[in-house]
């Protein structure tokens, strides 16, 4: 059961995600799906194709039509939802990617009905395959489509008009699968661009494909400053992204401000550890701001919900409705943020005009799977009569996790829903009281573990 997580099903090949284990899971999803057809995609790792074969055996045992769209980025299985394929509308589509995690791992992303299938509905979904006999075999049904030229058509009719913009764009796809489109739209709009890592190589030889970690920026810092205006890097599956400029490295919750300032009273919706400058210059704006949970499955239904325009996570999922299709593009989000250049917003003036902050990247406390969420509910017990090493509460968010917010700035405490960890971050327009609120909350948590 350890492989179905809270936002997708995730394992390690042949060990976790094997023949009989996969064979199953499509079997089961079958079930779920009202219509006649599904979409897969799969990723650059050595056995996504594998996996594919597997599952999409256990589709047809359970009656499901495969439509097959080979190796492309998670974006574009999102995008074959909203399209037609010779008079056909799939149901549904899964995504086979182990995203940015270690080459041995792999997984699904499932969408169906348009919608994120995650939660309750993938664990029940693990239930299911727990008990259930290998599926009988069954005639393959498949159908291949060009995703891929359609998605790259579609955006370069979209952005036709930033067609030689002079920018220097350089982009590191990290041998993941972006390369299979940047290199097709950037030619197809005549932009001067230069890729790093390009080839999908599901070994990744040259960093891991997670522009979240500055380690993995090395290179791409490199080539900006010498042959670059602004850099774009990008995840093994594409649907997260990072943007450099000579002077930032500009954060999901701070691109989400730049998106927005091309856009009428916009509604934004952030996650929990976004900064308050976020949430605090959108409603100056006259932007409607909502802080909702970490995730991306969370954060398009929540989109759905609201009838959002714009969605951000500060790993680098981007989500726009606003002339999209409302789920996480990392080269959709490329595109509109040269639009932004392109339009003479100056990116790196426009962050110095806002309020300085101090805060911490992420910071990740070891716990276990068992304990990490009593020790969350033993962390709001304690704050419901806060010890007195704590600063001054303003009052505390319970959306995902806490966010404590005191005078000058707010700390944050969740579980992760993929890992063994809690995970915190911190932020004050001192930075002597972001060590403050780290070392306090840090001792909360302590406390919490000693008393559980």
């Amino acid at each position: 059961m350890s492989i179905y997580r809270e936002y997708d099903i995730r394992g390690i090949f042949e060990q976790e995600l094997n023949e009989q284990s996969v064979t199953k899971i499509g079997y089961a999803l079958a079930g779920k799906i009202d219509g006649e057809f599904v979409a897969v995609g799969y990723d650059a790792r050595s056995h996504s194709p594998i996996l594919f074969e597997y599952l999409i055996s256990g589709l047809n045992a359970g009656g499901k039509k495969v439509l097959d769209m080979g190796m492309v980025p998670t974006p574009v299985n999102y995008f074959t939802n909203y399209q037609e394929w010779s008079g056909i509308t799939p149901s549904a589509s899964v995504m086979i990617t182990g995203s940015h995690n270690p080459s041995e791992y792999n997984g699904f992303k499932i969408t169906i009905d348009k919608a994120p299938f995650f939660g309750e509905d993938i664990y029940a979904l693990g239930r299911e395959c727990d008990i259930i006999n290998f599926p009988p075999k069954a005639p393959r049904e498949v159908i291949k489509i060009d995703a891929l030229s359609k998605y790259v058509d579609f955006l370069v009719s979209e952005f036709s008009h930033l067609a030689s913009m002079p920018t220097r764009i350089v982009y590191d796809c990290g041998n993941g699968v972006a390369g299979v489109v940047t290199e097709r739209i950037f030619s197809a709009l005549k932009l001067n661009a230069k890729g790093l890592f390009v080839n999908p190589d599901g070994t990744f030889p040259n960093h891991h494909p997670d522009p979240s970690d500055e380690h993995n920026l090395e290179d791409i810092k490199k080539l900006l400053a010498s042959d670059g205006d602004i850099a774009f890097a990008y995840d093994g599956d594409a649907d997260r992204i990072a943007v450099l400029t000579h002077k930032n490295n500009i954060k999901g919750d701070m691109m989400a401000l730049l998106y927005a300032m091309k856009m009428d009273k916009p509604t934004v919706i952030g996650e929990v550890k976004c900064s308050q400058v976020m949430y605090d210059e959108l409603e100056k704006r006259g932007a409607k701001a909502i802080m909702y949970k970490t995730g991306h499955s969370n954060l398009k239904v929540k989109m759905r919900e609201t009838n959002a325009d714009l969605a951000c996570e500060v790993s680098g999922h981007i989500f726009f409705k606003n002339r999209y299709f409302g789920y996480d593009d990392a080269i959709y989000a490329t595109l509109r943020m040269l639009e932004l250049v392109h339009d003479g917003i100056d990116l790196d003036a426009e962050l110095a005009k806002l309020p300085l902050v101090f805060s911490t990247e992420e910071i990740k406390v070891k716990t276990t799977e068992a304990e990490k969420f009593k020790l969350m509910d033993r962390v709001k017990e304690l704050l419901k009569a806060p010890p007195a090493y704590l600063p001054a509460i303003k009052d505390i968010i319970t959306v995902d996790g806490v966010r404590i917010n005191f005078e000058n700035g707010w700390g944050l405490v969740r579980a992760s829903n993929t890992t063994p960890i809690l995970v915190t971050r911190f932020e004050s327009t001192s930075q002597e009281d972001v060590g403050l609120y780290e070392k306090t909350i840090n001792k909360l948590i302590l406390q919490a573990k000693e008393t559980l």
